[in-house]
C-alpha cells in the first residue's frame, strides 16, 4: 500500500510538473514581442532623439509611425490573442460614434497565458505612465514642439489602454458585450455647451 501512495504521490508531482512547464510557454511569442517592440522602440528613440539626429521633423515621424504600428498591432492582434479582449469604434446610421467592446466568456486554447497576460498588462499601462513622465519633462524644459509629440503619443496609448480596461470591465459583469457610446460625445456634438462654459 505504501508503494501504491508513493507512485500515485510521484504521478501528482509529475502532473503539477508539466502543468507549471505548460503554463511557463509562450502560446504566442511573436505577439507577445510586437506587443512591446514598437512602444519600446519609440521611447527608445525619443530618448535618444538629439543624439541620433537634430531634425526634429524626422524624428517626430518616427515616433508616430512607430507608435502608430503599435497602435494598430496592440488593438488588432496582441489584444485579442493575449487576453481574449477587442475593442473597436464604428459609427452607425445616425452619424453617432459608438464605441464596441468585447471579451471572451470562457478561456479558450486561443488567448495567452498567465505570463502573456502579465506581458500585455504591464506594457499596456506602464508606456503611458513613461510617457506621461516625458509630458511633465518637456513641459517644465519649455520644449513645446516636443510637447506635441508626447501629447499625440499619450492619446495613442491611453485610448488602446481604455478599451482594453472597458473590454475587461464588460467581460467580468458577466453581461454580453455590449456597444456604448463614448462618454465625451455629448460635448462633442454640443460646442455650445463647451462654449457656454467658457
Amino acid at each position: 500500500m505504501a508503494d501504491d501512495t508513493e507512485d500515485v504521490e510521484l504521478d501528482f508531482a509529475d502532473d503539477e510538473q508539466e502543468r507549471a512547464r505548460r503554463g511557463a510557454v509562450m502560446r504566442h511569442p511573436l505577439a507577445s514581442f510586437f506587443h512591446l517592440f514598437f512602444r519600446v522602440v519609440a521611447i527608445i528613440v525619443y530618448v535618444l532623439c538629439d543624439w541620433i539626429s537634430k531634425n526634429f521633423a524626422s524624428c517626430f515621424v518616427l515616433i508616430i509611425t512607430l507608435l502608430s504600428f503599435d497602435f494598430w498591432s496592440v488593438k488588432n492582434v496582441s489584444g485579442r490573442l493575449l487576453v481574449g479582449l477587442r475593442w473597436w469604434n464604428q459609427i452607425d446610421e445616425e452619424g453617432r460614434s459608438l464605441w464596441v467592446f468585447e471579451a471572451k466568456k470562457t478561456p479558450s486554447g486561443n488567448t495567452g497565458t498567465e505570463a502573456e497576460e502579465r506581458i500585455f498588462w504591464l506594457g499596456l499601462i506602464v508606456c503611458p505612465l513613461i510617457w506621461t513622465f516625458f509630458f511633465f519633462t518637456s513641459l517644465f524644459d519649455l520644449k513645446i514642439k516636443w510637447l506635441c509629440l508626447v501629447v499625440a503619443s499619450i492619446s495613442l496609448q491611453v485610448a488602446n489602454l481604455y478599451g482594453y480596461l472597458r473590454c475587461k470591465s464588460a467581460g467580468q459583469d458577466g453581461r454580453p458585450p455590449a456597444s456604448h457610446s463614448f462618454p465625451g460625445q455629448h460635448l462633442l456634438q454640443r460646442p455650445d455647451i463647451i462654449f457656454g462654459i467658457l
